[in-house]
């Protein structure tokens, strides 16, 4: 299996008050093509900042982090926003969609950007949401929709520029259970679908059960 994500010796290390914490105490981890993998761990235990790491989206860390092929340690601020805009997708567990768009507008602009025509970015949209059951809620606005379908906009926006990599910070975890049940098995079906490999963390058991692999995270390391 090829290896989309390697994290190697990943440290990260916060200083409070003159007081050094260790938060990542060297990381190894590595997910594969197609692999979803559950990233289990109580609050404080580093799964947050793990991500943050692997998204490159903060600095400090020290360690290797391979994002499919790709050294981010030796990129620079471009490279790394290049990489974040064509490798990565992101869901967090707040939508935090455009609230002024609609529901095809906040997916077609990631796409814009990444570089698809208006028609491509729109079809692309359209698709996906309808993929997610919000065939029928196109051109709602976030206000419009219920918890649950604006979760799915944010996952469809995730997988706008087909990521090698998408990055999921408890997805579900603002959502009642049903809710939560119903959006998760749909978000594992369609990165299934695209094919892009997934790291999700979660302190949900029973959500974890249904991914490819779980992986552990405690004071900092794998367990």
């Amino acid at each position: 299996m090829n290896e989309i994500l390697g994290v190697t010796d990943l440290r990260r290390t916060f200083v409070q008050a003159d007081v050094a914490i260790e938060v990542l105490r060297g990381v190894n981890l590595t997910v594969g093509q197609g692999e979803i993998v559950a990233l289990l761990g109580p609050s404080g235990s580093g799964k947050s900042t793990l991500l943050q790491a692997v998204g490159l989206l903060e600095g400090g860390f020290e360690g290797s982090i391979r994002i499919a092929g790709i050294e981010a340690s030796k990129l620079d601020n471009d490279g790394r926003t290049a990489t974040r805009r064509d490798r990565l997708g992101f869901v967090y567990q707040f939508h935090h969609l455009l609230p002024d768009f609609n529901a095809t507008e906040n997916v077609v602009l990631p796409q814009l950007i990444h570089g698809a025509t208006n028609a491509e970015a729109k079809a692309r949209a359209e698709a996906l949401l309808t993929t997610l059951g919000l065939g029928h809620r196109l051109s709602h606005r976030p206000s419009q929709l219920s918890g649950g379908e604006q979760q799915r906009v944010a996952v469809a926006r995730a997988l706008a520029n087909r990521p090698a990599l998408v990055l999921a910070d408890e997805p579900t975890g603002n959502l009642d259970e049903s809710t939560a049940d119903v959006v998760f098995a749909e978000f594992l079906r369609l990165v299934r679908f695209e094919g892009s490999a997934a790291l999700i963390a979660t302190h949900n058991e029973r959500l974890a059960a249904r991914m490819d692999r779980v992986v552990r995270l405690q004071d900092g390391v794998i367990a």
